[in-house]
């Protein structure tokens, strides 16, 4: 026996046509804008699991994926695993017989890695339209992008407001004025640490950026193996004694919007030269027996529905470009004028050289 389900995705978010037991089922969208996609679901399913980086499964709450429920009668749980590093080693470890139908958050600094394995299934979603080239990475599919954002250095705007000056780039924080202030993750256990260390490759090019991280050694780098530690146990204005953080460039807001007493200033500021770009994206897992459900997961993963809600939950922007940034994310992100970027697939040949290095080098 055969679900069918009808689901309209509009513009401005996703319209429930129908959704039943057997049968052709009546369009009632009347939505002449909307992109329609009627999809059999030959193993029906009433739960559907995504397997996220624990940043996303945190900000998840009941009301995330409820308009996707609705639609389809199907209940979406999210399974942590640890930073993105750690969980595209779980899904290539677990490859013939995946522990979740949807893969989110891995980066395109692990795509090829990924892809070698085989861990995905594809899917065209019909919303990429609304999606910006650049950011469409794979031409076969088998990854949806749904955010982007830039790994960028904070800085802590009160410590940096008696005297000394925050760096301008990366090269200054080897200056002795910075020496013991930098927290940075490890980038074998970490996403933002692994984009740091290629914004660094990509400054001081493949023979120049072990001597840069020598000298950061030098001066007193501190290394966190992930960025919820380097954030709120290190950082300077969360009781830490590190004033410089490997973060983002729009965590700014996220401190002006979930700043108890409230506030409408920053409490942290970005610096502009040495960020790193990255484009998250989702896929369906090969072999979970529901790919069809699945596709149409990440297909409401990229409806204005899930969309509006990505800058203000995990504070990076949207992939789909018709959605309208909050006025507050707008007021308080930093967009890097010429963020860096390495080819994927040199990052892929080169990721675990980099890393073993990196590791003789910073952790000998």
């Amino acid at each position: 026996m055969s679900t069918r389900a009808r689901i309209t995705f509009a513009v401005v978010g996703l319209i429930v046509a129908s959704c039943g037991g057997g049968g052709e089922t009546d369009d009632t969208s009347g939505d002449t804008g909307a992109i329609e996609t009627t999809t059999t679901l030959d193993s029906p399913t009433e739960v559907l699991t995504i397997m996220s980086h624990d940043s996303f499964a945190g900000g998840v709450t009941d009301d995330t994926f409820a308009p996707f429920t609705e639609a389809t009668g199907i209940e979406v749980r999210v399974l942590p695993a640890g930073d993105a590093g750690s969980m595209v080693n779980q899904a290539i470890l677990t490859v013939d017989n995946p522990i979740a139908d949807v893969l989110f958050g891995i980066d395109d600094s692990f795509l090829s890695r990924a892809f070698e394995a085989g861990i995905f299934a594809a899917h065209e979603s019909p919303l990429l339209d609304e999606v910006p080239d650049d950011l469409q990475l794979d031409d076969e599919h088998r990854v949806t992008p749904i955010d982007r954002g830039d790994v960028c250095l904070n800085y802590d705007l009160e410590y940096f407001s008696n005297g000394v000056r925050p760096p301008l780039n990366l090269e200054q924080l080897t200056n002795p004025e910075y020496e013991d202030l930098l927290v940075v993750e490890h980038p074998g256990t970490s996403s933002p640490g692994l984009a740091f260390l290629l914004s660094t490759i990509a400054t001081f090019g493949e023979d120049g950026w072990q001597d840069y991280w020598r000298a950061l050694v030098d001066n007193g780098v501190k290394v966190a193996r992930d960025w919820d530690t380097a954030y709120y146990s290190d950082a300077t204005w969360w009781g830490g004694d590190r004033p410089l953080v490997v973060s983002y460039a729009s965590s700014p807001p996220a401190e002006v919007i979930f700043a108890d007493p409230p506030t409408d200033e920053a409490i942290t500021g970005v610096i502009d030269e040495g960020c790193y770009g990255q484009i998250e994206f989702a896929g369906v897992l090969a072999g979970t027996g529901n790919e069809t459900a699945a596709g149409l997961l990440v297909d409401f993963m990229l409806s204005p529905e899930f969309q509006s809600q990505v800058p203000l939950t995990w504070f990076v922007f949207p992939a789909n470009s018709t959605v309208e940034l909050p006025q507050e994310f707008v007021d308080h992100t930093l967009v890097p004028a010429s963020p860096n970027r390495l080819d994927p697939d040199l990052v892929e040949e080169n990721r675990e050289q980099w890393i073993e290095e990196w590791t003789e080098i910073v952790l000998p």
